[in-house]
């Protein structure tokens, strides 16, 4: 019996591992090429972010909803696989409405922004 399992066991081990590639590929392909993490390290939790085109004379919805990103948290940001545009703004907002904007990321180059607020002056490491 004991020798039974361990057999069953093993197949599935080894099944898993030949299957495993195959997942990591199709969600790989199944990205968008802006998809991008944020990092919090703005010194203050925020309440409200937006990301939009740079064209865009809209901000659109905010994508905590009714979550908060708390100072050196991180946030993966998904696009929709159709989507175009190349360059991007990033508003943040504080519980009071206050705001701060970067402008103009190429997140088609981008896989993580590192915000920061210092001396009153908006600033962004990318990697």
């Amino acid at each position: 019996m004991r020798s039974i399992i361990k057999m069953a066991l093993m197949a599935l081990l080894t099944a898993g591992i030949f299957y495993l590639p195959g997942v990591t590929t199709a969600e790989v392909s199944a990205q968008a090429a802006q998809d991008f993490t944020v990092v919090n390290k703005t010194g203050i939790e925020i309440y409200a972010l937006y990301v939009s085109p740079n064209t865009s004379d809209d901000w659109g919805d905010d994508i905590l909803g009714a979550d908060t990103l708390a100072n050196n948290d991180e946030l993966d940001i998904v696009f929709d696989r159709k989507e175009k545009a190349t360059y991007w703004d990033i508003r943040i907002e504080d519980k009071d409405g206050n705001y701060i904007e970067w402008d103009k990321f190429n997140l088609r180059k981008i896989s993580k922004i590192t915000l920061f607020y210092k001396n009153r002056k908006p600033t962004a490491v990318v990697e």
